[in-house]
């Protein structure tokens, strides 16, 4: 019988660990989260795009451990502010701003837009790598618009005012897998599993 792929997330957010099991369900695969990963050296997001970002994250951490390591980078993409606030969106309203100082923030740029303008994509790109090889580089995205005000209590970020048309209801109105199922993350990391599933098994074990 086939082992159970692993990989290890760059993080030690266990928020983050419980929402990328949850869209691993099924799966020969397992994830857990980097062993000590506070107690390496962090690595500084500063690159000017996701996929940077990413792959550098992924080849950082990639050095501490002998089993695959994965990261991400994820933001809000608004093409009526200049694609703002892009890889800064969670240091859009300061480095030290809660969610909610951020969606006030976001909101009063989009004071007055009318809908034509209000069009916004969530982005997110995942990377894998091993021992300083980079093995995959995944990405993909979801089309919204921004809302005029927050609405819905689930998710986090700027979930309360990314209305996504499809489902008629903003991200933080979505419950978990109806979530997983259309956002970025999710299908970034659905691309990322199958690509190894479909790999030989000795790559990924």
């Amino acid at each position: 019988m086939r082992e159970r792929a692993r990989l290890l997330l760059a993080s030690s957010n266990a928020g983050k660990l419980r929402e990328y099991r949850a869209m691993s369900a099924g799966r020969e695969i397992e994830i857990d989260l980097l062993p000590r990963f506070s107690e390496f050296p962090k690595f500084s997001e500063d690159a000017p795009t996701f996929a940077e970002n990413a792959a550098g994250k992924a080849l950082h951490y990639s050095r501490f451990a002998e089993q695959i390591i994965f990261a991400d980078d994820s933001g809000l993409v608004v093409p009526a502010l200049g694609g703002a606030p892009g890889v800064r969106s969670a240091r859009y309203a300061g480095a030290e701003a809660n969610d909610a100082e951020r969606v006030a923030k976001l909101l009063g740029e989009m004071r007055g837009k009318p809908r034509a303008e209000r069009s916004a994509r969530f982005v997110c790109v995942i990377a894998a790598a091993k021992q300083g090889r980079m093995l995959a580089l995944m990405s993909d995205a979801a089309e919204g618009i921004i809302a005029e005000e927050p609405r819905g209590r689930a998710g986090f970020g700027y979930d309360p005012i990314f209305y996504f048309p499809a489902l008629r209801r903003t991200f933080a109105e979505l419950s978990e897998q109806e979530k997983n199922e259309v956002s970025h993350r999710g299908k970034a990391f659905r691309k990322l599993i199958e690509y190894f599933l479909a790999s030989d098994p000795s790559r990924i074990l």
